[in-house]
């Protein structure tokens, strides 16, 4: 008979923030695959857990997996941890977890922290739907694409930053998210945890030199009009166009794009309106 993967939520910050139950697993399974073992070291010294750890990260992954899967299959218990928080979000476990199914074998998630359901607790935003889309991309161009394609998203949602790309990430995300409501969450649960509340260009101007990684959740977009609602006329349209391009530092499609969410009308609406105003202004 094999055993079973119990998938461990730890701490994200404070280390009493952790079950009963999961600190009861932790003691009995046969062996705790960690992220970074001398990370969770200080997690299990701490409550006085011994039990053997190995470490299972992004780069060992492919070798690692199928050494768990057969200790599993020969009836070992393993429980996976990472450095913080819930294995599977934008932390290892998924491979794990899909081959475990795959071979039968049982798996037990043991719940706990999440960083981003912390900082959309606090955020005071409609929690339902909500999306979580990870880290955002290290390169400037990939970042700004990604950024376009989830400011599309109507509902509240959540994505991670490290602190020396936090700044940028937000410049860039500025002019896409416009005045939607933002909390920029760091060092969640500690000592020095703060929540900063704003737009993306506001927040920008307040994270001149940030420290821990930051958990950002945007709020929900303003509610797009109806056919039969009153849309916003040319002259607020080609105003709009002329802030986010001239002081807002965004491009013509984004501000196309932003104003064909704001107005109710379509992309080529927009372009057709500000070019009548400008005609109009000759």
């Amino acid at each position: 008979m094999s055993g079973t993967l119990y998938v461990v939520a730890t701490p994200i910050g404070n280390l009493e923030d952790i079950t009963l139950r999961a600190l009861r697993v932790l003691r009995e399974v046969d062996v705790i695959a960690a992220e970074d073992t001398r990370r969770s070291a200080r997690l299990l010294n701490h409550h006085g857990i011994a039990t053997r750890t190995i470490s299972f990260h992004e780069h060992n992954a492919r070798s690692r997996v199928p050494q768990l899967i057969s200790r599993l299959e020969g009836g070992e218990s393993v429980a996976i941890v990472t450095d913080a928080g819930t294995p599977g979000v934008s932390d290892p476990g998924l491979e794990l977890v899909k081959d475990a199914i795959e071979k039968g074998i049982r798996i037990d998630p043991i719940p706990g922290a999440s960083a981003p359901l912390v900082a959309l607790i606090a955020s005071g935003f409609e929690m339902v739907p909500f999306t979580v889309f990870g880290f955002a991309p290290n390169k400037a161009n990939a970042r700004l694409s990604w950024l376009e394609e989830i400011s599309q998203t109507p509902h509240t949602f959540s994505f991670f930053e490290a602190p020396h790309r936090i700044q940028a990430t937000l410049q860039q995300a500025g002019p896409l998210f416009v005045e939607r409501p933002i909390i920029a969450a760091r060092e969640l649960t500690k000592l020095h945890q703060e929540l900063l509340r704003g737009t993306a260009s506001e927040l920008a101007e307040q994270v001149s030199d940030p420290r821990g990684e930051f958990t950002i959740v945007v709020g929900p977009a303003a509610k797009r009009l109806d056919s039969g609602e009153i849309r916003l006329s040319d002259e607020d349209v080609a105003r709009e166009f002329w802030r986010i391009t001239e002081t807002g530092g965004g491009s013509r499609r984004q501000a196309v794009t932003e104003l064909a969410r704001k107005s109710g009308r379509s992309a080529r609406d927009v372009y057709s309106a500000i070019e009548r105003v400008k005609k109009l202004g000759a």
